[in-house]
């Protein structure tokens, strides 16, 4: 059984530099392609991309800028040199910061002669509810927000957003098809939710819209990581079945 060309998983490589060869090699031909975050991409370096991309995988860099406009422009430049094939920004760093960033990834893309990375947003993190933002100064409800950023990014250019499953919605509803929506925040039914506050299973996430699913527990911490992702595309497939 090999994995669908329309396949929307996303592995979040959570793990040290020392494991990577062993998820990559477990997973790499059952998900659309890996995450790298923060802690790994701090420890390992822009050597873990390279690695991914000579295994054959494809990269979501996760590093979510957020500083002033020229600053995350360069940073843009520099994702693209590494040949990802996403990488994010904050949407709260607001519509210059993100028109500048998707413009030098563009014209670094265009100098080097490659496909440009897919430049999204993230709105509202899935850890966060209507309690935080009051408590952080930000008012309106957390749906309300991620809508009002998700256009924002829109109108600065950006390819699509980072957003809770349950926001998909709104997010249609605001910018319309062919805006990407990758959704964290998704767990088989039965599955603890840990640090996300906003969750739904698989196959809710894709009849509700999204594109792209990041998966990361339920497989790591899967007794046959394997298995746990074939049981997830399994649940897609029969999402996009019964939505046809």
């Amino acid at each position: 059984m090999e994995a669908e060309a329309s396949n929307p998983l996303i592995f979040p490589l959570d793990v040290s530099p020392g494991e990577l060869s062993r998820w990559l090699g477990l997973l790499k031909d059952w998900v659309w392609g890996f995450k790298v975050g923060k802690e790994l991409f701090t420890e390992g370096g822009p050597q873990v991309v390279e690695k991914i991309r000579e295994e054959g995988g494809r990269v979501f860099l996760d590093l979510k800028y957020h500083d002033i406009p020229n600053t995350v422009a360069g940073a843009a430049r520099a994702a693209t040199r590494l040949k990802v094939e996403m990488f994010d920004l904050h949407a709260l760093g607001g519509q210059e910061m993100m028109r500048r960033a998707v413009e030098a990834c563009r014209e670094e893309a265009e100098r080097l002669g490659v496909v440009p990375p897919k430049v999204l947003a993230v709105t509202i993190l899935t850890s966060l509810r209507d309690r935080d933002l009051e408590e952080i100064g930000i008012g309106g409800r957390v749906r309300d927000t991620v809508a009002r950023l998700a256009l924002l990014a829109r109108k600065a250019g950006v390819d699509g957003v980072v957003a809770s499953p349950q926001e998909i919605e709104v997010i249609r509803a605001e910018c319309g098809e062919g805006f990407l929506i990758v959704t964290p925040g998704v767990r088989p039914k039965g599955m603890a939710r840990h640090d996300q506050s906003r969750v739904l299973t698989p196959g809710e996430a894709v009849k509700a819209g999204a594109d792209f699913l990041v998966v990361g527990r339920p497989i790591r911490e899967a007794e046959d990581p394997v298995w746990m992702a074939q049981a997830i595309l399994a649940e897609v497939r029969e999402a996009r079945v019964r939505s046809s």
